[in-house]
C-alpha cells in the first residue's frame, strides 16, 4: 500500500504530538499538588505553537488530532516567576530557608538560585556561614540540588559552583563534588564568559586540590576557545579576571585586544592598561595601539581615567610623548579639584615616567602650600620623593621646604626605617637636608640594622645611607656627627658587579688607548661616597700624568698612597651618563645623578662628562666644565657598534 508524502507527514506529526501529550500528562501526575498559577508557561508555548501550525498554509493536521490536543490539560513544573521573585526579594537567609517549610515545591533551578542568593546575603557576614551550613534545611536543600543537578540550567550552573565556594562548603562535600563534576561534563556547552568567571572563583575562593584541578581544565578550555570572544567589554573583563592565571592565555587575550582595540572606549582602554600594569606586562605592540587611539580619538577623559592612565604608563615605564603631554595638560586643568591623595599618586606616576611638566608640578607644590595642615604625612612623603627623582625645585622653594621640615618634625623618627632613609635622601638630593635629619639616620642604633643586608632592598637602602653620609661630609662642613664607620663605607663587590653597557665599553676602550699605562689612570673607581667613577686621572700643573698609586686619595675608603699631591695638581673624574639617567625628552639629569655630580665636585674633582648623542648612538666627552690643560690629548667620539 502506497502512502502519499502528505499523508506520511500527517502520520509522523500525529505521533509527535501524541508523545508530547503523554510527557505532559506524566509531568502533571508527578506533581499533583502544583496547580497552575495564571497561564502556565509551557502550556502557553504549546498552545501558541499548535495554533500557529494549524492556521499556516502548510498545515495538514486533521481536526480530530487538534481535538485530542485541546482536550489534554497541560501543566508545567515551573510556575511563572512566583518563587523566583521570592528568592530575589529575600533580605535574610532565614527567608530563603523558610521556602522549604512553607510547602513550596522547588524545582532544581530554584534550589540553585537559593544558594546563589545565600552567598550574596552572607558576603558581608562571613561569620554566619558555619551556622548556616549546619542548618537542617540547608542540608535538605543540598540533597534536593544533588538529586537534580543534571537539570540545572547552563547559565545557572557556573554561578552555583561559585556560590558554593563562597559559602565555604568542605572539600569532602559530595554535593560540591557533584556540582564540580557536572561543570566538567558541560564545559564545552557553557559560555566563554561563564568559564572565565568560574576560573576566577576557583583561583580566589578555593585552594583545595580538586579545585586546582578544575581550574587547570577551565584554563585549558579558555585558551582553546579564545576566538569566541567577540566584544571588547567581555575581553577586558576576562583579562581582568583570569589573565594573570595563565601566561599563554594572556598572550592570546593580548592578540585579541590588538584585533578589537578600535572598538574600545576610554574605560576599556584604561582597564587594559591597568591590567598590564598590575601584571607588569610591557606588551609594546598593545601599548602602542592603545596610545594611538588615546591620541587620535577625541575621548573625554575623566579624572579617574587620567589618574589610572598615568599610573599604568609610569608602572610600565612606557613613554609616549603625545600621551604624556595630553595627560599633563588635562590634569593641570583639574589640579584645583584634586585631593591630596590624587596629587601624590599623580606626582609619583609622572616621576616614574621621568616626565617633568613644570606647570603641573608647580600646581602640585601650590596644592601643598594651600593645604599644608590637612595633607597626611604619607602623601607628603610621596610628593617629596617624586620631586627628588625629577630634581624639581618649586618657585616658592623656601616656603615649601620650611613647611616640609615643620611637617616632618618629630614624626620622622616614628616612620618605617626604610621610609626615613628615603625621605632624608630625597632632602639631600634637593639640598634641603638639615643636621637633625642627617643625625637621625646616621646614628649607629639606626644604621646598624642595614649593615650586612643581603637582600636587594637592604643593599639599596644602605647605598642611600652612603649618599647621605657623603652629603654630611662634603656639603655640611658644620656637621658634627655621627657618621658611618670606616668599615661600612668600604666599597662592596656588588658596586662594581654590573652589566657593561655599549657606551661604557666604548668609553673604556677609548680611555685605555688614551692612558696607555695603568699607572696613568684607573677605571671603575669605587669611592667611599657610594658612587663609582668611570675613570680617574691625576695631572700636575703642566698637564702631565702623575702615577695615582703614589699619592693620597681621600675619596677612597682605603687609600693606597702616602704622598700629598703636588701643588697645582688636578684630579679628573670621567662620569658616564646613559639615556635612562636623564629626564624624558630633556637634557637634565635625574635627581640621583645630580647628587652624584655634586658630590664628586665637592670631593675636589674636575668632571669630564661622557654622554650619548643622538642620532648614531655616539658618545661625546665634554671637558669644557673642567678648564683642562690644552696639552691633554683629545678624545674622539666613535660610533658604538
Amino acid at each position: 500500500m502506497e502512502v502519499s508524502g502528505g499523508a506520511y507527514g500527517d502520520i509522523m506529526a500525529a505521533h509527535l504530538v501524541k508523545q508530547c501529550t503523554c510527557l505532559l500528562r506524566e509531568a502533571a501526575r508527578l506533581a499533583p499538588a502544583m496547580a497552575p498559577i495564571g497561564q502556565l508557561r509551557l502550556a502557553r508555548v504549546a498552545h501558541k505553537t499548535l495554533t500557529s501550525s494549524a492556521t499556516s498554509p502548510s498545515s495538514h493536521f486533521s481536526s480530530s488530532m487538534m481535538k485530542l490536543v485541546d482536550s489534554e490539560k497541560v501543566f508545567t513544573l515551573y510556575p511563572e516567576n512566583h518563587i523566583d521573585q521570592l528568592i530575589k526579594k529575600a533580605k535574610r537567609p532565614e527567608e530563603l530557608l523558610e521556602l522549604l517549610d512553607a510547602g513550596h515545591h522547588l524545582n532544581n533551578n530554584q534550589a540553585a538560585l537559593i544558594f546563589i542568593r545565600l552567598s550574596q546575603l552572607l558576603f558581608e557576614k562571613p561569620e554566619d556561614k558555619a551556622s548556616l551550613i549546619q542548618d537542617a534545611r540547608f542540608q535538605q536543600l543540598l540533597r534536593l540540588l544533588n538529586s537534580q543537578i543534571s537539570s540545572v540550567w547552563h547559565g545557572t550552573l557556573p554561578r552555583l559552583l561559585r556560590s558554593l565556594y563562597a559559602l565555604g562548603l568542605p572539600e569532602t562535600s559530595k554535593e560540591l563534588q557533584s556540582v564540580e563534576q557536572e561543570v566538567r561534563w558541560r564545559m564545552r556547552r557553557l559560555k566563554y564568559k561563564h568559564l572565565a568567571l568560574l576560573a576566577d572563583s576557583c583561583a580566589t575562593l578555593s585552594q583545595k586540590q580538586h579545585s586546582k584541578e578544575l581550574l587547570a581544565e577551565l584554563l585549558m578550555h579558555l585558551e582553546r576557545r579564545w576566538t569566541e570572544i567577540e566584544d571588547g567589554r567581555t575581553l577586558v573583563t576576562i583579562m581582568m579576571k583570569v589573565g594573570h592565571l595563565s601566561e599563554s592565555l594572556m598572550n592570546r587575550l593580548e592578540d585579541k585586544c590588538l584585533e578589537l582595540v578600535e572598538q574600545f572606549g576610554p574605560d576599556e582602554l584604561r582597564k587594559v592598561l591597568v591590567v598590564l600594569a598590575a601584571q607588569s606586562r610591557r606588551s609594546v605592540p598593545l601599548l602602542r595601539a592603545v596610545s594611538y587611539h588615546l591620541v587620535q580619538k577625541p575621548f573625554h577623559l575623566t579624572k579617574g581615567v587620567l589618574l589610572d592612565l598615568a599610573y599604568a604608563y609610569g608602572k610600565l615605564n612606557f613613554h609616549q610623548t603625545q600621551v604624556c603631554q595630553r595627560l599633563a595638560a588635562d590634569l593641570l586643568s583639574l589640579a584645583p579639584n584634586l585631593t591630596s591623595g590624587e596629587v601624590a599618586r599623580c606626582a609619583k606616576s609622572f616621576a616614574l615616567l621621568k616626565w617633568l611638566n613644570l606647570p603641573l608640578f608647580e600646581a602640585f607644590a601650590q596644592h601643598f602650600l594651600n593645604r599644608a595642615q590637612d595633607i597626611p604625612l604619607p602623601h607628603l612623603c610621596s610628593m617629596l620623593l617624586a620631586f627628588a627623582r625629577l630634581n624639581f625645585h618649586p618657585d616658592q622653594e623656601d616656603q615649601f621646604f620650611s613647611l616640609v621640615h615643620e611637617k616632618l618634625g618629630s614624626e620622622l623618627a616614628g616612620l618605617e626605617p626604610a621610609l626615613q632613609v628615603d625621605l632624608v635622601w630625597a632632602l639631600c638630593v634637593l639640598q634641603q637636608a638639615q643636621e637633625a635629619e642627617l643625625q637621625t639616620v646616621l646614628h649607629p642604633k639606626f644604621h646598624t640594622q642595614f649593615l650586612g643586608g643581603e637582600s636587594q632592598k637592604d643593599q639599596n637602602i644602605f647605598q642611600k645611607l652612603l649618599h647621605i653620609n657623603a652629603t654630611a661630609l662634603l656639603e655640611h662642613p658644620e656637621y658634627s656627627g655621627p657618621l658611618l664607620p670606616a668599615s661600612a663605607v668600604a666599597p662592596r663587590l656588588s658596586a662594581l658587579d654590573r652589566k657593561v653597557t655599549p657606551l661604557q665599553k666604548e668609553l673604556q676602550e677609548t680611555l685605555k688607548g688614551l692612558l696607555g699605562s695603568t699607572d696613568r689612570g684607573s677605571l671603575e673607581v669605587a669611592t667611599q661616597y657610594g658612587w663609582v667613577l668611570d675613570a680617574e686621572v691625576l695631572l700636575d700643573s703642566d698637564g702631565q700624568f702623575l702615577p695615582l698609586r703614589d699619592f693620597v686619595a681621600p675619596h677612597l675608603a682605603q687609600p693606597i698612597g702616602s704622598q700629598p699631591p703636588p701643588p697645582g695638581a688636578k684630579r679628573l673624574a670621567f662620569l658616564r651618563w646613559e639615556f635612562p639617567n636623564f629626564n624624558n625628552r630633556s637634557k637634565d639629569l635625574l635627581g640621583r645623578f645630580v647628587l652624584a655630580r655634586r658630590h664628586i665636585l665637592a670631593a675636589g674633582f674636575l668632571i669630564v662628562d661622557a654622554s650619548p648623542r643622538s642620532p648614531g648612538r655616539e658618545f661625546t666627552v665634554d671637558p669644557s666644565c673642567c678648564s683642562l690643560p690644552s696639552n691633554l690629548p683629545s678624545i674622539s667620539p666613535r660610533p658604538i657598534l
